[in-house]
């Protein structure tokens, strides 16, 4: 279990270090995100972005239980 923890714990740092690059690639609003914007708030619902994180989180997750 704590190998999993640590493992998951890179894949969050390596996301976060990422992330800059991850976003003018386009990552974070593709189709299938909702993003809502009024006068006095926006709401981003990130439903695609989510899937793919799950499935890639799913897939590397499999592979190291394996």
């Amino acid at each position: 279990m704590s190998r999993i923890l640590i493992i998951v714990g890179l894949i969050i740092v390596a996301v976060g270090i990422f992330w800059p690059w991850l976003a003018r690639i386009g990552f974070g609003r593709l189709p299938g995100d909702i993003l809502i914007v009024r006068e006095n708030f926006t709401i981003y619902i990130p439903f695609t972005t989510g899937l793919i994180v799950s499935i890639l989180l799913t897939v590397i997750l499999w592979l190291v239980n394996r």
